[in-house]
């Protein structure tokens, strides 16, 4: 083990934590990326925003209500709505009972809803999951820098794992399909848009900084003594010579990964709704036609003349014939309209100039 002693028993411990809040960091910048497109649809997909406002608050009333059971409060109601969600705890308990029910609430909805995927990617990846330690940093493994790179390299392995799985699922698998439809759920609803029935306050960024800096200046004591926790648990870890301390950072890690990767592909979602509200009239339903139709017909192709990498390049022909068709409908559909617009309008323009003038030479 090399390093120094204050490398070792200070720094050390910090890598794998700042590791988790910068990918903590790129999930918000997600989720306000993710928001601001919501808002450039929702003049004409109100209900689809409405919905997704719906999965936010659900997702976050479920976490408040974890909070709640994990604390053994009890929950004496829970309301949910499309503006709004509230629990009440059959036994209000204060001081870190409190506080840990409100980190349920403010830190659970960007992790909670992931957890769901990860059991779900349990099951179904057959490797990503490994975190023993690499042998090239083995004897350095307790520093600030070897702990970085054991957490980097976990974050790695199951990123690899991850997307190869997604590269080559199967979407005419019943538990593939399902895991993308809750992929697709959980993008949507990670973060509400909006809350409250009367008064709606905006969801952002900002917003949820401010409500998990009021919870840790609140009690600043209970985060202190969390902070002491997770040092000694470094340190058993250490004494030990065993790495939990850095694989339990690696699953935050992979929570973070699992929700950027649903927020990058509702991302792709909510941009196709986009440019396709551009197309006019049937035409801009023809691309989510080309989507399934697409993939059908690749798959019977691959299912009568067998080879390999069959789910990847029936993915891959999906994708780029809907991006072509895409290209096409906006090309021939949209600019026919921009063309022959301004030209009636400057042939009624001169008709009009011609009559005019005329007029006004009559009437001098």
């Amino acid at each position: 083990m090399a390093g120094s002693p204050i490398d070792i028993i200070v720094f050390a411990p910090l890598a794998p934590l700042f590791g988790v809040i910068l990918f903590w960091f790129i999930q918000l910048l997600f989720i306000e990326s993710q928001k601001y497109l919501l808002s450039k649809i929702r003049p004409k997909h109100e209900p689809l925003c409405r919905f997704t406002n719906f999965l936010g608050i659900l997702f976050q009333t479920i976490c408040h209500a974890l909070g709640y059971t994990v604390t053994k409060s009890g929950i004496s109601s829970f309301y949910i709505s499309i503006n709004y969600g509230k629990v009440a705890p059959k036994k209000e308990k204060k001081g870190v009972f409190e506080w840990l029910s409100n980190g349920f609430l403010f830190i659970g909805p960007f992790f909670i809803p992931s957890s769901l995927l990860l059991i779900c990617l349990y099951f179904l990846m057959s490797s990503g999951f490994d975190t023993s330690i690499p042998g090239t940093v083995i004897e350095m493994e307790y520093t600030f820098a070897g702990q970085m790179i054991t957490f980097g390299t976990n974050l790695y392995t199951f990123s690899e794992g991850f997307f190869g799985f997604l590269f080559n699922i199967d979407l005419l698998h019943p538990a593939h399909f399902g895991f993308v439809l809750l992929l697709i759920f959980i993008g949507m609803g990670i973060r509400p848009s909006h809350i409250g029935e009367k008064k709606r306050e905006k969801v952002d960024m900002l917003y949820d900084l401010k409500n998990i800096k009021n919870n840790i200046l609140h009690k600043p004591l209970y985060l202190f003594i969390l902070f002491l926790m997770s040092y000694v648990f470094f340190y058993v870890s250490l004494l030990l010579n065993q790495n939990w301390y850095v694989s339990l950072f690696s699953i935050v890690g992979w929570l973070s990964i699992i929700a950027i990767v649903s927020l990058a592909v509702t991302h792709i979602i909510l941009l196709l709704i986009r440019t396709t509200d551009e197309i006019p009239g049937y035409w801009k339903f023809i691309p989510y036609v080309v989507i399934l139709v697409s993939y059908v017909v690749m798959r019977l192709v691959f299912f009568l003349f067998p080879a390999d990498f069959t789910n990847s390049t029936s993915l891959l022909a999906m994708i780029l014939s809907t991006i072509l068709s895409v290209i096409l409908l906006l090309k021939y559909k949209t600019n026919k309209f921009k063309t022959k617009t301004p030209m009636k309008s400057l042939r009624k323009l001169k008709t009009e100039d011609e009559t005019d003038v005329p007029r006004r030479i009559i009437r001098e």
